[in-house]
């Protein structure tokens, strides 16, 4: 590896740690085709429809191939973002707006995708959900296809290579990345990936950290062409690029990178194994996700199963409530993904800091405290019984478990199973098919629920503390003000008696009780979480073979 002589950092930009590792190499911004998209009339409609219908069909067969050659480099659960970009150039939408720009304005095919590509990723972008942002790449990657083979069908434009090769390896930098740029990279000639764009819940993101090159995203116009050449230090767990280190940055990084390989080789170790204690106690270790795409980094990080599906990000990501239809084939999607692993879809869980205009929700000074989650839901059941209805149909293609939020009543859980009785009975009176072994639990995030424990453990199945809503209530801080974050501690002794108090009346019951707040990840706080006998722990993929390990050292 070639070293700087330099002995001064001369600069560090900041971005968005997007995958961990430590990269060293010198900076070469990816140069990619020109593709030209300047608008022409053309006189033959026809001609030009079927130069895009050409177009289009090739993309479909090269993403077929992609598919295939990427199976071994990023797995069959990351691999199948080329079969779902097929799924995007079929899409009615997507096609007939390219196709009407064509006929009605007599504009040449380059134009019409690019167009219709900027409108579809602008909506992504503008969407105040990460996942929904992380389209955005997917949209203009089948459209940057679109238009190459436009411009290879027609001569215009020749193969190129994605990767670069200057002997060692580099930095690679650009704009952002594309699945296809990214899953065709040769790790033995980029160590790094830095971005001035992008999203933490892309598909690029995601095939990084199976790939596991260091990245740094979101780094912004601090990333420009002036660094070409200059040698460089990717931090892609601080999200912090050292430009032109000196010697003792150098040295601190290469010992961290030593340390940090090791980790993840020991790491590796616990990939397969069930999760258990010193004595031998066994730990359900889940994955909290908040879209079906996250199926693919759940099960890459050995999940045991999906402890938290954040149900509300369909809702985020609609411009209106979504349907049952709509619901129910993520919901299918998510349960078959998982192949029999259990998995806890929460409902609904809109408002506080998470709002959908739609619902016309009145503006409130405490939203935290106000109309929100299962009051929502009871208030509205039109709304709920959709959801619900959704989730018992799609309850035959997995192992569903259904979880109430912001529970504080023993008569709001009542409320709930009777309105899932009532969806269950309208299913069997229509002789649709759902499974009779869906489980219901609650969530444990009011000192209310706490106290009450023992009593809403009659009623079901499972509970699953939000550690991050009961801090906050116990304590009276609002965890979005940012001025009195010093006063919420999670450590609390009343947080933590309360969790205490829960886990003692769900096992006095006969069910079990899980954990999927920020606690749930806190290391310093997993040997509490085993003493008071927690049964399931869910958190972030990217932490689940930390934990493993961390809960392998605890009696």
């Amino acid at each position: 590896m070639e070293m700087p002589t330099s002995q001064k950092a001369k600069l560090q930009i900041r971005g968005t740690p997007a995958s961990r590792g430590i990269a060293f190499g010198r900076i070469s911004f990816l140069k990619r085709h020109a593709l030209p998209s300047e608008r022409h009339e053309v006189s033959d409609m026809k001609a030009e429809l079927e130069r895009f219908e050409k177009a289009r069909t090739d993309a479909i067969a090269q993403l077929g191939n992609l598919y295939e050659a990427s199976l071994e480099k990023v797995g069959e659960q990351n691999a199948v973002v080329f079969q779902i970009h097929q799924m995007m150039l079929d899409d009615p939408d997507y096609v007939s707006q390219i196709n009407e720009l064509i006929e009605n304005e007599h504009v040449n095919a380059e134009y019409a995708v690019d167009f219709v590509s900027k409108k579809f990723a602008d909506m992504f972008k503008s969407m105040d959900n990460d996942y929904m942002q992380g389209r955005a790449a997917d949209v203009i990657d089948i459209s940057r296809r679109v238009t190459e083979l436009l411009l290879l069908n027609s001569g215009q434009l020749i193969p190129q290579k994605i990767s670069p090769s200057q002997g060692q390896p580099v930095i690679l930098a650009t704009d952002d990345l594309s699945p296809s740029e990214t899953v065709q990279l040769d790790k033995d000639s980029v160590s790094g990936i830095i971005t001035s764009d992008g999203s933490s819940r892309s598909h690029t993101v995601i095939f990084a950290r199976t790939m596991g090159i260091a990245s740094v995203i979101c780094i912004g116009p601090s990333l420009n062409p002036s660094l070409e050449g200059k040698f460089a230090i990717v931090d892609g767990g601080s999200g912090i690029v050292y430009i032109e280190p000196d010697e003792a940055t150098i040295a601190e990084f290469t010992e961290r990178k030593r340390t940090e390989d090791a980790l993840r080789a020991r790491l590796e170790q616990f990939r397969g194994k069930e999760t258990l204690t010193l004595s031998g106690r066994k730990i359900h270790l889940y994955a909290n996700i908040g879209s079906a795409d996250d199926i693919e980094l759940a099960k890459a990080s050995d999940a045991e199963g999906i402890g938290l599906f954040r149900s509300e990000y369909i809702y985020l990501s609609s411009p209106d409530f979504p349907s049952e239809e709509t619901q129910f084939n993520i919901y299918k999607q998510v349960l078959e993904g998982m192949s029999g692993k259990q998995v806890i879809i929460r409902t609904l869980d809109i408002g506080a800091d998470k709002t959908a205009d739609y619902f016309m929700l009145k503006p409130e000074d405490n939203p935290a405290m106000g109309m929100r989650a299962v009051r929502i839901c009871l208030t509205r059941p039109e709304i709920f019984k959709t959801q619900l209805k959704a989730l018992y149909r799609a309850s035959i293609y997995g192992n569903l478990a259904i979880m109430f939020p912001m529970i504080t009543t023993v008569e709001e859980v009542k409320q709930c199973i009777a309105l899932c009785d009532e969806v269950k009975k309208d299913l069997s009176k229509n002789s649709i098919p759902y499974s009779h072994n869906v489980s219901l639990g609650i969530m444990i995030e009011t000192p209310a629920s706490a106290i009450i424990s023992d009593e809403l453990a009659q009623y079901v199945d499972f509970f699953s503390i939000g550690t991050n809503d009961l801090t906050q209530f116990t304590l009276a801080v609002d965890r979005q003000n940012a001025e009195i974050s010093k006063f919420l501690n999670p450590y609390h002794h009343a947080v933590i008696r309360l969790i205490e108090y829960t886990v003692k009346n769900a096992h006095d019951a006969g069910i079990w009780v899980g954990v999927c707040g920020e606690l749930a990840a806190d290391e310093g706080f997993t040997h509490e979480l085993v003493r008071i006998g927690v049964d399931e722990i869910s958190v972030a993929p990217s932490s689940v073979l930390m934990l493993r390990a961390r809960i392998s050292t605890l009696g």
